[in-house]
């Protein structure tokens, strides 16, 4: 235990130090400024991100979670300023990221007289969080900074909110603070491990897929061992994407369907069954029989409940994932797949070459995949890739594979709009010598591009790329299949968005020809500030989706 004094902002920030936590995302407000003063004052000094709109700066502290697999911090002002960080932390929960939001609160000496901004904010987040509550006493500061963070640490990771009213957050305080508690792995049932050993050991049809918990449990390594050591087809989605990198023999992801429809066996690692995964309704396809499922979570209570299950098995997924290989080496007997194996690398190559017409599409307007040929002409494999918006980022999902797991970061299942300059922040920080480049929507852009000025003023490059399709495309285009006309999905056409970010002291340039896309990606990387290409695509083209997830 360390003895700490001080107003109760230095108490938080000695303990958010201490657990790892080296940045600050917030917007000025009055109830924190203890916060901003141990943040600054203490050893080491935190970095303080103001932004322009709280939920960029819960967002920022979201991706830096999921970037840096350490919790992510964010402070918000009392009353609006909490209220305008929920779709942040909501995203947070369905993401199952480490974020600690601290909020400032009305004096509780006037509670009920109607102080400014008096709002009892822990009911509000408690739907979304791990925990939620108040701390009433300058003195417990630390303890309850600590137990927050254990909390959101602690697998199945994800947010947690505490706010502190004034007097106890200007107040001071001597206390005592407990060091991080190393993690102790949580081993899985062997037995289970087994079981699933043996379904895969004689499945002829398996498929293996890889969700985010693998990157957030640190299980990479041991989820690339169980696929090639079992030979298992493999399909990643969010920051697992990469953990085959692209090019590898068992990446399958864009076999998707045919795995999916055809298989007799899916293994799915870190992920919920949810609409991604077709709520866990594999098989069934050509007249093949429903697909067994298993699945492996990091913690019980993630393990899916509407399906029926197969095997199931939770803990540390490096454990997990490692003894599934070692129980699958144990099995007497291994049925053969390499035809399947060799059929979906085949499906998979006739998509890839196939891209070939849109990718290298000269059309005007801009056919949206034809800036994802560029972009993969001019990335490498350590570039963070982050995506906000709906069609034109869709694509990216379908074309861009990252080299390396944790490089790839989208608003994940919450599919909550407004993510990217947030993620941008959080990437260009905890990446300082990666490239970043932040794919936006014009629709998507709207809910923050006035950050643009954050990343100015606290010297952030980053590449922004723009599909500017002029409306909402992933709105438009169901609603006039359904009614034979849309409404509510337009957006002015042809808006200089390139022009907003040179406005706010970053660069950029409007491209309406495909053969402009080039040069100015490079003119972008080579900026040295916020630089955004205004790519003006085909209003008409459509993402040829098959679910809304609705």
């Amino acid at each position: 235990m360390t003895q700490v004094t001080g107003h109760g902002g230095r108490l938080a920030t000695d303990v958010a130090r201490a657990h790892g936590i080296r940045t600050m995302f917030t917007l000025s407000g009055g109830h924190v400024f203890p916060l901003y003063d141990g943040a600054l004052q203490g050893e080491p000094p935190l970095r303080l991100v103001d932004v322009r709109h709280e939920q960029t700066a819960v967002f920022a502290a979201e991706g830096t979670a999921r970037l840096t697999r350490t919790p992510g911090l964010a402070v918000l002002t009392a009353g609006p300023g909490i209220t305008n960080g929920v779709s942040g932390v909501t995203t947070a929960h369905f993401n199952g990221s480490p974020l600690l939001t601290i909020g400032g609160r009305a004096p509780q000496a006037r509670w009920g007289s109607g102080s400014l901004q008096e709002l009892d904010h822990p009911p509000l987040l408690a739907p979304v969080t791990k925990l939620s509550t108040t701390i009433e006493r300058t003195e417990t500061v630390p303890s309850a900074v600590h137990d927050a963070l254990r909390v959101a640490c602690t697998p199945h990771r994800g947010p947690v909110f505490l706010d502190i009213p004034i007097e106890q957050v200007f107040g001071e305080a001597t206390s005592t603070a407990a060091p991080p508690a190393e993690r102790q792995p949580v081993a899985p049932d062997e037995g289970r491990l087994d079981e699933i050993a043996r379904l895969v050991a004689t499945a002829r049809r398996p498929v293996l897929v890889l969700g985010s918990d693998v990157w957030a449990d640190g299980a990479e390594d041991a989820a690339h061992r169980a696929a090639e050591t079992i030979g298992l087809p493999t399909i990643t989605n969010g920051t697992a994407r990469g953990v085959l990198p692209s090019g590898h023999p068992l990446l399958v992801t864009r076999a998707r369907s045919r795995a999916f429809g055809a298989a007799d066996l899916v293994v799915v690692v870190g992920t919920p069954l949810d609409f991604r995964l077709g709520y866990g309704s594999f098989g069934g396809k050509d007249g093949s029989p429903a697909a067994r499922v298993c699945h492996i979570a990091d913690s019980p209570e993630h393990l899916a409940s509407h399906v029926d299950l197969a095997g199931s098995a939770s803990g540390d997924l490096t454990l997990a994932l490692d003894g599934l290989t070692s129980a699958w080496q144990r099995q007497p007997g291994h049925t053969a797949h390499a035809d399947w194996t060799a059929e979906l690398r085949a499906t998979a190559d006739a998509a890839i070459a196939a891209d070939a017409a849109v990718l290298d599409s000269d059309a005007v307007p801009i056919h949206p995949a034809r800036i994802y040929r560029e972009l993969l002409r001019h990335t490498d494999d350590d570039t963070v890739v982050i995506g906000d918006g709906g069609d034109f980022v869709s694509y990216a999902g379908r074309y861009v594979e990252p080299g390396r797991p944790g490089c790839w970061l989208d608003p994940g299942p919450y599919g909550c709009l407004g993510t990217g300059l947030g993620y941008a922040m959080a990437a260009r920080l905890a990446r300082p010598s990666s490239p970043v480049v932040l794919l936006l929507g014009d629709g998507a852009a709207g809910f923050s591009l006035m950050d643009v000025d954050t990343l100015v003023r606290h010297r952030l490059p980053v590449v922004m790329i723009m599909g500017n399709n002029s409306g909402w495309g992933l709105e438009k285009h169901p609603m006039q299949f359904l009614y034979g006309y849309h409404a509510a999905a337009e957006l002015g056409a042809s808006t200089r968005y390139d022009e907003v970010v040179r406005a706010l002291g970053g660069a950029g340039e409007m491209v309406t020809e495909p053969a402009e896309i080039g040069p100015a990606l490079r003119r972008a990387l080579d900026a040295g500030v916020p630089y955004l290409i205004n790519v003006i695509t085909d209003p008409d083209n459509a993402y040829p989706r098959s679910t809304m997830g609705i």
